[in-house]
């Protein structure tokens, strides 16, 4: 097996909480990442797909449709956008590291022509990150109301 992994950058907000708690409770949990206005990050996104090569052209998967996938699926949604409000597929969700490293396999996994996807690697920062290698993972998605869906 050979693993093959193209990195990509983007900048993005998001606020961590929870509408079924109140303000207390999403402080006490959320701290700073629970400011109504958000706050944001240098996201770096690294993809590993794992196959064979192909005997014809060497690859596991050609790095530019890699690249190309993660650019229009992932990195065009989200780049400089507030993930709460600006970014369709994780509507109702809480945005954290670990849901979006989730939400961005559910995207891509359906998007390779070649290779097994391995890996979602999601920094936010230099000493913060989380890894998903696609066990089956339950998110809740809260009801969007027009009242959790507006910034303050």
């Amino acid at each position: 097996m050979v693993y093959v992994t193209r990195k990509s950058h983007f900048s993005a907000s998001h606020r961590l909480f929870n509408p079924e708690w109140n303000d207390s409770r999403n402080d006490e949990i959320f701290d700073k990442c629970n400011n109504p206005r958000g706050h944001g990050h240098n996201y770096v996104l690294e993809v590993t797909v794992a196959g064979q090569p192909d005997q014809e052209t060497g690859y596991v998967i050609d790095l530019k449709k890699l690249r190309d996938i993660l650019e229009e699926e992932i990195i065009e949604k989200v780049d400089h956008k507030h993930l709460n409000y600006d970014v369709d597929f994780l509507q109702g969700i809480i945005p954290t590291a670990e849901n979006v490293a989730v939400m961005f396999w559910q995207i891509i996994e359906r998007k390779l022509p070649s290779g097994k996807l391995h890996s979602v690697k999601l920094f936010e920062s230099d000493n913060n990150f989380v890894e998903y290698f696609g066990d089956p993972v339950k998110i809740k998605r809260f009801a969007v109301s027009h009242e959790t869906a507006e910034m303050v």
